[in-house]
């Protein structure tokens, strides 16, 4: 009696085991109140019994989609969206139904980086972000929705990670999300007039290695990877943020990436752009979406304490701008006048995501008549004890905003750099010291902590550069 008993009740466990598995199981960043991109095909995974039949049925169109799981119980398939709209549902069945509800179709972007990205709209103890009570204020809106990664690390790639679920954007949801992404989506929504999600993968104080998978690091032998047996993992360790907090939302279908982060990169400032582009490069390959925009902001000024990194700042930015040119379809957004001199998390982070937007709206949405690029070094020609500087990207002239220019520096031929009076002449500027009788050479905004003064007439302010390479 005892064994049949056993028995009945062993039966009773399969059954309820095999048809809890029966319902198909999703990856976190696939769920309710999720935004998929609009027009295109885009991809839905995650796990079925093994060899089991996946049927997928998207509410937009009533088409029904068949799938096999394989061997090790994965399944994907590529699903055609609409323009945008919703919200819809989104049904899978694989013995037994799951149904994920509230979804929109519209624009997906991923905003990813260190600290200054990772801020939240609610700031970081004791740092505030400018304006955040009225941002929470108004930050109802159904037609934004968050995503949030947890903070992970891992030797090898992950195909799941631990997050925030998709939410609809309120005080709640808003107040920890990164301050830079939640203001870049809420301008896209309100200028498109189309539902924006944005997926947050940010850690603070953190390398580019650390973001790149081990195919993108293979160029540089110089960069060691750990162990995969090593016990500890630092957040600085080549591959681990990727594999734990890219990877898993690798191949969702997006529009494009924001990205700030370069901090921590001071110190391989020779490298970061060649590093940089290489981590652009194999997120694209292995996402299998096209050569998506990749748009990016440049460190802001601030200056650092620790004596053997001080200086580097400015190479770093200098890596940065040259990045631009490396990376196809990239674009940068200038933050000379941002800064704090005593805190590395500037408070305005609106203006950042006002200057990344306008090269999304511009460069990838094709609005015309706005000014996205920043001013950028073309030419110095010397004439006697003046130097005349000449710059692209300025359609229609540079202003100071009637304050004098504050960040020029000159030199001669003894490498010996001096305050420079500056001023605009046409379409440039005349640069002179009565120190330097025979200029050749000129610097602005070449320093850790400096506060850029010079923009174009529509406000967006001149790269740094210098015209030396000391």
């Amino acid at each position: 009696m005892k064994i049949r008993y056993t028995k009945f009740i062993l039966c009773v466990f399969l059954l309820i085991s095999g048809s809890a598995f029966a319902k198909v199981i999703l990856p976190a960043v696939i769920g309710n109140n999720m935004v998929l991109q609009q027009n295109k095909q885009v991809p839905l995974w995650g796990k079925a019994r093994v060899n089991a039949k996946v049927t997928i049925v998207t509410s937009w169109n009533h088409k029904l989609y068949t799938v096999w799981a394989k061997k090790d119980s994965t399944w994907r398939l590529l699903v055609q969206t609409p323009k945008a709209g919703g919200p819809y549902e989104v049904s899978f069945n694989d013995g037994q139904s799951l149904v994920l509800k509230n979804i929109l179709i519209g624009e997906v972007w991923v905003c990813s980086g260190q600290s200054n990205m990772e801020m939240p709209v609610k700031g970081f103890g004791n740092q505030p972000v400018l304006n955040s009570s009225d941002l929470l204020l108004d930050a109802e809106n159904s037609n934004i929705r968050l995503f949030r990664l947890e903070r992970a690390s891992s030797r090898s790639p992950q195909n799941d990670c631990k997050a925030t679920p998709w939410e609809e954007a309120n005080a709640q949801s808003v107040k920890d999300f990164s301050a830079v992404g939640y203001m870049y989506a809420k301008i896209l929504q309100e200028k498109l007039k189309v539902p924006v999600g944005v997926i947050m993968s940010v850690w603070g104080g953190t390398m580019v290695e650390a973001w790149m998978d081990q195919a993108s690091l293979k160029e540089f032998p110089e960069i060691k990877m750990a162990p995969d047996t090593a016990k500890v993992i630092n957040k600085n360790d080549p591959t681990v943020l990727f594999n734990a907090m890219i990877n898993p939302v690798v191949g969702y279908g997006i529009k494009g990436v924001i990205w700030y982060q370069g901090e921590q990169n001071r110190i391989n400032y020779q490298q970061y752009d060649r590093l940089l582009a290489a981590m652009v490069n194999e997120w694209r390959k292995i996402w299998q979406m096209g050569e998506w925009p990749f748009y990016y902001v440049q460190i802001a000024p601030y200056t650092y304490t620790l004596k053997d990194k001080q200086g580097l700042a400015a190479y770093l930015r200098e890596a940065q701008q040259k990045a631009m040119a490396e990376i196809p379809n990239s674009g940068m957004a200038v933050t000379m006048d941002l800064g704090s001199e005593k805190s590395i998390h500037p408070p305005d982070k609106l203006p950042i995501s006002k200057r990344l937007a306008y090269w999304a709206l511009a460069n990838t949405y094709g609005k015309k008549g706005l000014n996205y690029q920043s001013p950028v070094y073309k030419s110095m020609k010397v004439t006697a004890s003046n130097a005349f500087i000449n710059f692209d990207a300025t359609p229609n002239g540079l202003t100071s905003f009637g304050k004098d220019l504050l960040a020029f520096e000159i030199a001669g031929d003894d490498r010996v750099y001096y305050p420079a009076k500056a001023k605009i002449t046409g379409n440039g500027v005349t640069v002179q010291s009565e120190k330097v009788k025979t200029p050749v050479a000129v610097r602005y905004g070449f320093k850790d902590w400096i506060v850029g003064d010079l923009y174009n007439t529509e406000g967006l302010p001149v790269t740094p550069f210098r015209t030396d390479n000391w």
